[in-house]
């Protein structure tokens, strides 16, 4: 287990992949909406851009199929796949592991909160299925003009912590995620239980872990956070002799 992550101030979370289980009607979602746009693709192809900005995601399947997009098709292909994704996502589920790691943050002193490119009608069906007892803080697509991998939301996110994002660790499951926590200046950890890429590739995007399960982040939240305390106990002992 990794020792050496930087204690954190803030804790910023991707959604759709880190905290619930949805990455596959992501794809299904885009794969439907490409295909009644004439695009043809699969899921092989679509799986690891899953987490970019949608419109950028359109555009580049396109090109790939030697078609360059309208600003209105572009649009269009983003909300069709918004509204197949809707289709698929009645009863989304939460991914193991929240409830440690949110107990981990507190007994840590940080603050968290949802960073994501979701669409807010889309948020609040996946953030529901959480189960938590208070609301969280989201910040989504629709506040920032970029979306991962640029890091315009993540800090945004930090500013709304009030953490600056040195001190944060932005969590989440895509190459796009890890891309924009480097981006912005955070310490990127990756989860993978709910990815639809591998391990080597979030380690090859910047990511300064990569943990199987949110389980697992609890743990090196409370090792981060004890290694913290043991140096400052450390520092405010008394010298002998």
């Amino acid at each position: 287990m990794p020792t050496d992550l930087p204690h954190p101030g803030g804790l910023i979370f991707d959604l759709d992949g880190t905290l619930v289980d949805t990455v596959q009607a992501r794809i299904e979602g885009w794969v439907e909406a490409l295909g009644e746009a004439g695009l043809s693709s699969g899921a092989g192809e679509i799986g690891p851009m899953i987490g970019m900005d949608g419109k950028r995601l359109a555009r580049e399947v396109a090109e790939h199929g030697g078609r360059t997009l309208s600003e209105d098709e572009v649009e269009a292909i983003d909300h069709a796949a918004g509204a197949a994704f809707d289709r698929r996502n009645g009863a989304p589920r939460p991914l193991p592991g929240l409830s440690e790691t949110l107990e981990a943050i507190e007994r840590c002193g940080a603050s968290w909160l949802i960073a994501t490119s979701s669409r807010a009608e889309q948020v609040r069906v996946s953030v529901a299925a959480l189960e938590l007892e208070r609301q969280p803080d989201v910040v989504d697509g629709s506040h920032v003009r970029h979306a991962k991998p640029a890091p315009d939301l993540l800090l945004l996110a930090a500013e709304r912590l009030g953490v600056p994002p040195a001190q944060c660790w932005a969590v989440g499951d895509s190459t796009w995620d890890v891309r924009a926590a480097v981006a912005a200046g955070m310490t990127p950890v990756g989860v993978s239980i709910g990815s639809a890429v591998g391990a080597d590739q979030l380690l090859e995007a910047g990511a300064a872990v990569v943990l199987p399960t949110l389980a697992a982040l609890a743990e090196v939240l409370a090792e981060a956070c004890s290694v913290r305390r043991r140096r400052h106990v450390t520092r405010g002992a008394p010298r002998r002799g």
